[in-house]
């Protein structure tokens, strides 16, 4: 007997029967939900540790301000946080205010560079399981994208952001349409990740090894810009997390336990599988 075939009937052994006309799905293989969840802490890691390093040598540099002597735009942050938030007027080192409270802090390169490249090395196994649960499940197959993704990509944009103001004034918001397991603009988010992801791999590696990778530095337009991208990359894993959790705590319990033992409850749809 396989591995997946017994993967499948364990989920399936603890998945409740179908009843009342609601059909129970399998969503979500075991190997893709741990590394999902693994994914939290060793992110974190990377950020925490990767503001850090930035703080050593940023990428990006303005002309030095008159007034403070600045040339950072993260220290610009925190300069104006602590001029304009009370209570914060006195705080030892302005500067320092943003690091401080978002990474290691500044002067820890040492250590910084330990940490990120434990979780580096933690990210790029655990994407290693992502991939092989996704292949063993098939689940691959739901992400990829559409050529109508684009069309009703907008169409889902535009429900979730009219769907606060329905709310509020008690208006009903018709969700718009779909037959696979995830809506277009779900489906570009979660396309988009692995995506990330992988370019996160080589940019760091370039930046990591200039001189024996020169030809992946060259890639991205020499080791400066390749710590340009690797920087920006970081943020598209932010800004993708914070809506993420807001709309799935938005969707409900059946969406987050799916993620957790690997089955929903919702109306099964042509894509429906183990994942």
């Amino acid at each position: 007997m396989s591995h997946s075939t017994h993967v499948a009937e364990v989920i399936t052994a603890r998945m409740p029967e179908d009843q009342a006309g609601v059909r129970v799905v399998r969503r979500h293989h075991l190997l893709v939900r741990c590394s999902h969840w693994l994914t939290v802490p060793i992110l974190l890691g990377l950020i925490l540790s990767g503001v850090s390093i930035y703080w050593a040598s940023p990428v990006y540099h303005h002309k030095p301000d008159l007034q403070t002597g600045s040339s950072d735009p993260l220290a610009d942050v925190g300069i104006w946080i602590c001029a304009h938030v009370p209570g914060l007027h006195h705080y030892s080192s302005p500067p320092d205010w943003l690091y401080n409270h978002t990474s290691l802090g500044p002067g820890m390169l040492a250590v910084a560079l330990r940490l990120h490249w434990l979780c580096a090395y933690l990210f790029m196994l655990n994407g290693l399981v992502f991939v092989i649960g996704s292949a063993m499940g098939g689940g691959w197959r739901s992400l990829l994208p559409r050529l109508t993704d684009l069309r009703d990509s907008a169409r889902m944009f535009w429900y979730y952001i009219g769907v606060p103001v329905a709310k509020l004034t008690r208006r009903s918001w018709m969700h718009p349409p779909f037959d696979t397991k995830y809506n277009a603009l779900q489906r570009v988010a979660y396309f988009s990740v692995p995506v990330a992801g992988l370019l996160s791999v080589f940019t760091g590696w370039a930046i990591h090894k200039p001189m024996q990778l020169y030809w992946l530095a060259a890639i991205f337009g020499g080791y400066d810009k390749a710590r340009i991208w690797h920087f920006r990359l970081m943020w598209v894993f932010i800004l993708f997390v914070v809506p993420h959790v807001i709309l799935v705590l938005a969707d409900g319990w059946d969406t987050l336990r799916s993620m957790i033992v690997g089955w929903s409850t919702k109306a099964g749809r042509s894509e429906d599988s183990l994942q």
